[in-house]
């Protein structure tokens, strides 16, 4: 590892024209499916307000349901990243849309708590291996100098769904009644409509691998294979990873400790935020608008982030400091307290910029160490035991929030997750780009 910051380099036309077009042809459709995903993954937050008195569901209740999701993200997350590397991303990432997109309409028809949980889980199935598949697929396409902002850019893409997610499922509420049907069932039925779009839109368009893009010139696919192929034979001769090594390796566990407290923290706030809002005297019609205006934020946040970090070529300090910010957010909520429902709503809003600003960064460093099969395993293991977290998270926050009748105090407590987060990445040791990889632009 280089301990030196890297000098800027001028960057050579082909390079500029060929990454140029490789982000403008396939992040749209990336971006599409992430929107989606997160869309139908997060939803069930905004269907909280009235869909729990429907059907006479606590804040624990729904916590541990809303939590269940990745239950089986878990348990499907390896296998699919592991079939993705063999079969393509393009079919691949088509069926899990198209399987996902049918399970969160099914949402719409949950009549008690066990068969909400029933669907959480086999929605987590249905959508197990996009994000750690997509992550995969950029180091296909992009230099290890260019991943953290195009992650950055991809990224966006989540918090885009959280932004124009919550307004829109604010609208679809008011559609109880149309056909029988309450606004929360609605909200899942219509919002289930795009994935399965994208799933054919996917499958026609994606590319698999440079050496198959027609879209790109010779010369192009030349210097993207030859670039890749490089910087994958300097990984490969300091050390390359087998499977099973992979599994062993302490570092990887490190990255997913950190991803694991990341996710209780953030998560357990997304699933809530709704709730949280509520609690601060928002009218239920504004709700969705002010429940929108921390992602707003955190959007400006993360690319800036990941541009920094790919310019600097520094990345465990820069997700240490973004992970500390969240955790000081959410501790200042407790010190604000709810007289305060602005400042508390600055305080959420510091600790979702930090949280997202974390994500294109934390997730440029698997691919630093792992290559191949390892790789896709590895993110797909990183992604899956640390999105455990996304069903602590929540459930934490419920069973708290029950107990105190308080959304800072359950604040509070998944503060401590990103203080974890940091602590572990910094142990991981990814300072800086693997020596030998040419610096960012």
């Amino acid at each position: 590892m280089d301990a030196r910051a890297p000098t800027l380099r001028a960057v050579d036309p082909i390079e500029r024209e060929t990454i140029k077009r490789v982000g403008w042809r396939l992040l749209p459709l990336l971006m599409l499916g992430m929107f989606c995903a997160f869309l139908d993954r997060t939803n069930v937050g905004m269907a909280a307000p009235t869909m729990n008195p429907d059907l006479g569901f606590s804040n624990a209740v729904f916590g541990f349901g809303a939590g269940l999701f990745f239950l089986g993200y878990f348990l499907g997350e390896i296998p699919s990243n592991l079939i993705l590397n063999v079969v393509g991303a393009r079919r691949w990432l088509a069926r899990i849309m198209l399987t996902w997109g049918i399970v969160a309409g099914l949402t719409a028809f949950v009549w008690n708590d066990w068969s909400f949980y029933a669907i959480r889980i086999i929605l987590g199935l249905a959508e197990a291996g996009f994000f750690p598949g997509v992550v995969l697929y950029l180091t296909w396409w992009f230099p290890a100098s260019y991943r953290s902002r195009m992650l950055g850019i991809f990224c966006s893409a989540v918090v885009t769904s959280l932004v124009i997610g919550p307004p829109i499922g604010g609208l679809l509420l008011h559609l109880g009644g149309a056909l029988g049907l309450r606004g929360w069932q609605w909200l899942f039925l219509i919002e289930a409509v795009p994935p399965i779009i994208m799933a054919a839109v996917t499958w026609k368009l994606l590319t698999d691998r440079p050496t198959e893009a027609a879209w790109l010139r010779p010369e192009q696919r030349t210097w993207l294979s030859e670039r890749l192929a490089s910087e994958k034979a300097q990984q490969e001769a300091v050390r390359k990873f087998s499977l099973a090594e992979m599994f062993c390796n302490p570092r990887v566990w490190l990255l997913t400790i950190a991803n694991f407290g990341s996710t209780t923290a953030g998560l357990g706030v997304t699933f809530f935020m709704p709730l949280i809002v509520k609690g601060l005297g928002v009218p239920t019609n504004w709700i969705g608008v002010v429940s929108a205006v921390p992602f707003v934020f955190a959007l400006v946040a993360l690319n800036y982030w990941g541009w920094h970090s790919d310019r600097t070529g520094e990345r465990s300090r820069h997700a240490a400091a973004a992970w500390l910010l969240v955790s000081a957010g959410m501790a200042a909520c407790v010190v604000i307290g709810t007289g305060h429902p602005v400042l508390v709503m600055v305080a959420l809003t510091f600790a979702t910029m930090g949280q997202y600003a974390t994500q294109p960064v934390f997730w440029a460093m698997p691919s630093y160490l792992l290559t191949g099969t390892a790789a896709a395993g590895g993110i797909a293991m990183i992604n899956a035991v640390g999105q455990l977290g996304g069903w602590f998270g929540p459930s934490v926050f419920g069973l708290v929030r029950d107990a105190t009748g308080s959304n800072n105090v359950a604040l509070l407590c998944l503060a401590l997750g990103p203080v974890i987060s940091a602590i572990a990445v910094l142990a991981a040791g990814y300072g800086r780009r693997t020596e030998g990889m040419s610096p960012g632009p």
